[in-house]
């Protein structure tokens, strides 16, 4: 399942040949070799429903991926409970819920359900895994009316409007949730929502534990405005100490590509890591090189913002 198809990249070979060769069966070749296992997910397999439905797998002591291949779940487990961070969306949920299960846990283990943004790619499992759990649900203020907007529009290709969680959790700057020895902070980085929610928190690598974040806006939407407070959060981002583990809202992002590879590249390295051998999702440097590639990135699109503004005018 985990091998790609590519079938983007032979539609591109067709398109060449009756093209007559405009586009030349060297560059559909080549536009087959750069797409990467975990890119696969977002881009020539997005809407493989099958194909996405991969298995969960542990990647620290106390940190599960139970998501699909494309849109990133978390559960971070403690003595007393787990927090689940973000839950997908259908077709998807019950995958989720399924695979939360295989790595042994009940949904009534769940106690909270940290949201990141309020993309329906990430909130759309939300009511009914915090129905079948009962747990709390936390997003900041800003994001809990883009909820509550989603849950009041029609659903794609004009779909009854999705079910969202009840307005539960309101947690701003500086706000913090424990559980069973488990500390996560939460920050405000707007940019790619008005609310999109940071946190932090620790994993353990066979007792040995790490900073983590979950940057919950990692690319600039809505214009001068939104591409404006990216670039600032970034920043901000920047300034939060001791990070060495990047707990990816996605496998693949197509604006700034994660540095050494996505998740699902980190976990074939993980599987294969052998005693004595680094963990493949600690890397300090790996992460501030992301920052920087992401800053530039940030600015390059506000400039390109500002300038359809100011041609629209």
């Amino acid at each position: 399942m985990r091998t790609a198809k590519h079938f983007g990249a032979m539609a591109l070979l067709s398109a060449a040949l009756l093209l007559g060769g405009s586009y030349t069966m060297a560059a559909a070749a080549d536009a087959q070799k750069k797409e990467e296992l975990s890119e696969s997910y977002r881009g020539s397999q997005r809407n493989n429903v099958e194909y996405q439905k991969i298995a969960p797998f542990k990647v620290f002591d106390n940190l599960y991926y139970v998501g699909p291949g494309y849109v990133s779940v978390w559960l971070l487990s403690t003595p007393q409970g787990a927090i689940l961070l973000d839950t997908a969306e259908e077709p998807y949920v019950d995958h989720v819920i399924d695979s939360i299960q295989k790595v042994g846990f009940k949904m009534s283990d769940i106690e909270y359900i940290v949201l990141s943004h309020g993309h329906l790619d990430h909130i759309g499992g939300a009511a009914k895994i915090q129905q079948l759990s009962g747990a709390r649900v936390v997003a900041l203020e800003e994001d809990w009316v883009l909820i509550d907007r989603v849950g009041s529009s029609p659903g794609r290709n004009n779909t009854p409007p999705p079910a969202m969680p009840k307005r539960d959790m309101v947690v701003k700057e500086g706000d913090t949730l424990s559980l069973g020895g488990e500390t996560l902070t939460f920050y405000k980085h707007p940019g790619h929502t008005p609310g999109s929610l940071t946190a932090t928190f620790t994993v353990f690598d066979n007792g040995a534990p790490h900073k983590a974040i979950l940057f919950g806006g990692p690319g600039p939407r809505n214009g001068v405005v939104g591409g404006q407070q990216f670039v600032e959060s970034v920043d901000r981002v920047a300034q939060i100490p001791d990070i060495d583990v990047h707990v990816q809202i996605h496998s693949w992002l197509a604006s700034y590509p994660y540095t050494n590879g996505g998740i699902l590249e980190r976990e074939i390295k993980l599987k294969a890591r052998k005693p004595g051998e680094p963990h493949p999702f600690v890397s300090a440097a790996d992460w501030k090189q992301w920052l920087v590639e992401a800053r530039a990135g940030g600015v390059k699109n506000l400039e390109m913002e500002k300038a359809k503004a100011a041609a629209a005018k």
